[in-house]
């Protein structure tokens, strides 16, 4: 694994832990539909990014 895989990877769960608390806290659901699309581009880009595939 190389820092930007870690890095996305990471960031991708910490949207996911908001996504998680947006819905615990009832905010808007095209607020959660935003975070959620980020959290999946971010956790996407880590797994392709990481250097298992070579």
């Amino acid at each position: 694994m190389n820092g930007i895989s870690t890095l996305l990877i990471v960031v991708g769960l910490f949207l996911a832990g908001g996504i998680y608390s947006f819905i615990k806290q009832k905010m808007p659901k095209g607020l959660i539909v935003l975070l959620s699309i980020g959290a999946a581009m971010c956790l996407a880009a880590g797994v392709v990014r990481l250097e298992v595939w070579n």
